[in-house]
């Protein structure tokens, strides 16, 4: 069997790795931006070009007779590559064009809620030139406000009042930088809690959800500093998080639903693929922060890192309609994920910088991202370069082997040491304690 990967940063590595693990022992090819030499090591070909291509690379996947294709990063999506696989008689997981605007246009995501009486949806109003926004924050409050590009963004078009926008004139200047860019832009009511991501397989009639993962999107120690596309996560052995209720998963799971359900009701189309929903809980329950519309990096590697099922096996079940609580099962462990970065990341990043991971001892666990292999030599290009995901039984034990190993890569490159520590998770669990009792 042939498998076209698209993409070739660690989420693809991690799908990569997942494939090349199955049992059916499938040849596996990539179509990237880069060369990885992670994924490249497990690959029959590899292809660097423009994954947002989409005639090239459907005609890359014909000469390489693709009998399944897993679309990876969400700008592939935007331009309608799984329509174009789905013409070309290619079964593809990834959801078609129109139904992956439950990522690609936040007021789209919102809007369908509102429409289906879906609960967990916050505030908000969609805005397409200045006017009327100034009496909008007024109304939210000084504080009370998050500003969201409606398009994507790469994990960074979102700001936060009191953590990114100290005033209604910085929220004011924002606002007119979106619009700028040819977006129009969302503003939401903020919500105060624990962040959360759920993602669930589907296969256009059923859906079945993941373990639950906490990502860290700060850059630096203490949840301080800018928004990046996440610098680690981590989950629990149980599947669940230390300060999630059984009541808080069962609503995520089923906004989840009804969000896979209205979907299909909308658009008259099954959506196949994965639905990631990103939620908050707070002291009034469950609320959806955003949606994507494919695996989420970090939290795939979390994931895929211990699927028990055979990948393979699983794919075949969501092209076909065919899945199953049986196709998917992981193993009750805990993982923990740190991501390296160049020094500099996000807003100024040093580039095109080598790296070495010799002395990384367990690499079947290594996820290589943002990097290019030269005559053997692997660069940094400037975004997230490498991420290590330690496994246990425990958070802590699984915390100590991914600092062990992610400190073991060189280069001019940090990571937050703190992730999955003891310290922080009982942070998260007081504070939502706190939050509950108010």
């Amino acid at each position: 069997m042939n498998i076209l990967v698209i993409g070739s940063g660690a989420r693809e590595h991690a799908i990569t790795a997942a494939l090349h693990r199955s049992e059916q022992q499938p040849k596996i090819f990539c179509y990237g931006t880069t060369i990885n030499p992670g994924i490249k090591q497990m690959t029959h070909h590899y292809r660097v070009g423009n994954i947002k291509d989409v005639d090239a690379v459907v005609k890359m996947a014909k000469e390489w007779q693709v009998s399944l294709a897993i679309i990876g990063p969400e700008a592939p999506l935007e331009k309608g590559l799984a329509d174009a696989f789905w013409l070309a008689s290619i079964p593809v997981i990834g959801p078609k064009q129109k139904l992956a605007q439950i990522e690609t246009s936040k007021s789209y995501a919102r809007d369908l809620m509102r429409k289906y009486h879906i609960k967990g949806l916050p505030h908000y109003r969609t805005f397409n030139s200045l006017a009327g926004i100034a009496e909008y924050l007024k109304e939210l409050g000084q504080d009370g406000y998050v500003v969201k590009a409606n398009g994507l963004m790469s994990g960074k078009g979102v700001k936060v009042a009191g953590d990114h926008l100290h005033s209604f004139e910085e929220a004011m200047a924002y606002c007119r930088e979106i619009l700028e860019h040819g977006q129009t832009l969302v503003i939401e009511e903020k919500l105060i809690g624990q962040e959360f991501s759920l993602m669930s397989f589907c296969d256009g009639e059923h859906i079945i959800p993941m373990p639950i993962v906490q990502d860290h999107k700060r850059a630096f120690v203490d949840d301080k500093g800018p928004n990046t596309g996440g610098m680690g996560s981590y989950s629990d052995a149980n599947h669940s998080l230390p300060f999630l209720t059984e009541s808080d998963v069962t609503q995520a799971k089923k906004i989840n639903e009804e969000v896979f359900r209205a979907l299909s009701a909308e658009l008259f189309d099954k959506y196949i693929g994965v639905l990631y929903g990103s939620f908050i809980v707070t002291r009034k329950g469950v609320y959806v922060i955003e949606f994507n519309a494919r695996f989420g990096d970090p939290e795939a590697l979390n994931v895929l890192t211990i699927l028990e099922s055979d990948f393979v096996e699983l794919c075949q079940s969501m092209v076909t309609g065919n899945l199953s609580t049986e196709n998917v099962k992981f193993a009750p462990l805990a993982t923990v994920c740190k991501y390296a970065v160049p020094n500099g990341y996000p807003d100024a990043p040093v580039t095109d910088m080598p790296i070495d991971i010799s002395a990384v001892k367990n690499k079947a666990q290594l996820y290589l991202s943002s990097v290019n292999a030269i005559d053997g030599q692997i660069y940094a290009t400037g975004a997230r370069t490498a991420a290590y995901v330690g496994v246990a039984d425990s958070i802590s034990a699984a915390e100590e082997i991914a600092e062990r190993e992610i400190s073991g890569i060189g280069g001019p490159l940090f990571h937050r040491d703190d992730i999955g520590t003891d310290k922080l998770i009982r942070k998260r669990v007081d504070e939502m304690r706190r939050l509950r009792a108010t």
